[in-house]
């Protein structure tokens, strides 16, 4: 393959570094040359480890905005292709091993709009954040959540085309609100970068993926995964449900929990936003998505509730490692942040 060396692009994430053979085999491939032989073994690689994740994430970041010194032409570069079908199997192998099947999605919704309460129930990251998190904590949440939000709705686009006339529609009238509604400057991406600047936080895009371990790469990584494979558009329909199901009362939370801690409206409107637009979501998530999808392709039931519960375990063991290190007084980055004081 001819290697051209594009000239630098501005507004565009550096190459992360390598966290093992199978990254470090993606990373030469992008950057023009050849691994070495021998140097990356997917087949027994832990599918849920810093090396798959952060390699996954190299290969899912060409069909979003590329990174800065990297050829655009790199996205349909054919190795890189193999290695990622072969890195994607594993990962989800073992989500399917790890997740019990199912096929009744009414009542995996059901389940869902009903939240557990009580002392022992309300032990989640938002919970904690509400209650007695503290600034330093919510700034590092802010920072393992900015590998989606500063993308916010992107890797769901993907499965625009490729559901049904009614489905399709409902979809996209949440995504138009992921959008801004038309206006730029409401778009849910551009809310969150600015309550980064606002908690002292850097708001570029791709700033932190070096920071964040693998269980937040992993989160993010589903999504696209789920969403560039057509077979798998039911399981992207799930994720994308769980998410507009379930989190207006996290939101609202954190709200609260930014209010205690004297953040301001400019670092709180994200999250605010959320509680009344995931509220009016919800509603169309379930009679506008769901209810037609599941209509014209009732076989598409048991990949709903694949994405539902995959994407709640994979939520859960980063909000585990979250409260695990916080409980112990410890970062749960790979680095920690510099300060920064909120504005």
């Amino acid at each position: 393959m001819t290697v051209r060396h594009p000239a630098p692009r501005t507004g565009l994430a550096p190459l992360p570094a390598a966290r093992g053979p199978l990254s470090a085999t993606v990373l030469e491939l992008l950057r023009g040359g050849e691994p070495a032989p021998g140097g990356a073994d997917q087949a027994t690689a832990d599918p849920y480890g810093d090396d798959l994740q952060i390699a996954l994430h190299c290969c899912y970041e060409l069909h979003y905005r590329g990174f800065d010194g990297v050829d655009d032409d790199r996205e349909w570069d054919p190795r890189l292709l193999t290695l990622r079908v072969a890195l994607e199997d594993r990962f989800l192998a073992a989500l399917r091993a790890d997740v019990p099947p199912g096929d009744d999605v009414a009542g995996t919704v059901e389940a869902l709009l009903v939240e557990p309460v009580g002392p022992a129930a309300e032990t989640g990251v938002s919970h904690h954040l509400h209650r007695t998190g503290e600034l330093w904590q919510l700034r590092e949440y802010v920072a393992h959540r900015s590998v989606y939000h500063l993308k916010e709705a992107d890797p769901q686009a993907w499965v625009i085309p490729r559901l049904p006339d009614a489905a399709k529609a409902g979809l996209v009238t949440v995504e138009h609100d992921e959008y801004g509604a038309g206006d730029p400057a409401r778009m849910h991406a551009v809310l969150f970068a600015d309550m980064m600047r606002e908690l002292g936080l850097s708001a570029e895009y791709g700033h932190y993926v070096d920071a964040v371990p693998a269980e937040t790469l992993a989160e993010v990584n589903f999504m696209t995964l789920c969403g560039l494979r057509r077979s798998l558009r039911g399981a992207l329909v799930g994720q994308f449900a769980l998410v507009e199901l379930t989190s207006s009362p996290g939101s609202e939370r954190l709200v609260r929990g930014m209010r205690r801690l004297g953040c301001g409206a400019e670092a709180i409107r994200f999250y605010d936003e959320h509680v009344e637009a995931d509220a009016v979501h919800e509603q169309v998530v379930r009679r506008g998505v769901l209810a037609p999808l599941l209509a014209a392709e009732p076989a598409l039931a048991t990949d709903v509730v694949f994405g539902i519960r995959a994407a709640g375990f994979l939520g859960d063991r980063l909000g585990e490692l979250l409260l695990r290190h916080w409980s112990a007084g410890r970062t749960s980055l790979r680095a920690v942040l510099p300060d920064g004081a909120a504005r």
